[in-house]
């Protein structure tokens, strides 16, 4: 069972849990082949041990946002089972994103992937290395259009989500277009809530 947890809970979130929780990432990419690098990225973190990856969006072409004058990123999102802590899980994806060639020189710049730890169950911590929920998703529709595809039924911020997804999509937020879908074993490839 999930427990929400807060900053004071904070010693406890490099432990590794024995129940598997959720968790929600975004994925991102505008350099070199995007989608493959998107498909790699799963593949890396679904092999991972700890890690199940059980859902995930369509792929939305998206705009840059902060530093614009870069090529266009694909953008997607992927639900998780996971026995790791947040800061375990934070880790692992910032080691794949260095195996897959990410460096980080300009902030917001051009990346070959982009893996950001948005929602670990009701977790709610403000670390120096972490904060959950991430703290700028909801300022995202490149993030919350995608999102909204994955999200649990039941989750707290489920339908703040859903409502300003559905409000970009209806509004024809700039911008933001469905690319593609990945036909993906296990998970509801682009299914909605």
């Amino acid at each position: 069972m999930n427990h929400s947890k807060n900053a004071t809970d904070s010693h406890n979130e490099d432990q590794t849990n024995t129940e598997p929780t959720d968790a929600y990432i975004a994925l991102g990419s505008n350099v070199g082949d995007r989608e493959r690098l998107l498909h790699e990225a799963l593949l890396l973190i679904d092999r991972h041990p700890a890690i199940q990856v059980t859902r995930i969006s369509g792929i939305y072409e998206t705009d840059p946002v902060g530093y614009t004058d870069q090529p266009a990123f694909l953008n997607m999102t992927a639900a998780l089972s996971t026995t790791l802590a947040p800061i375990e899980l934070l880790h692992v994806l910032l080691e794949f994103e260095q195996q897959l060639g990410r460096t980080r020189d300009i902030r917001w710049g051009p990346r070959t992937i982009d893996l950001d730890l948005l929602l670990m169950a009701d977790v709610q911590m403000d670390e120096e290395v972490l904060t959950l929920p991430h703290p700028r998703m909801m300022e995202r529709a490149f993030v919350l259009v995608p999102l909204h595809e994955v999200l649990s039924s039941g989750h707290p911020l489920q339908e703040q989500v859903n409502q300003i997804a559905v409000r970009a999509l209806k509004d024809g937020e700039e911008g933001i277009a469905l690319w593609n879908t990945i036909n993906w074993p296990g998970a509801s490839a682009h299914s909605a809530n």
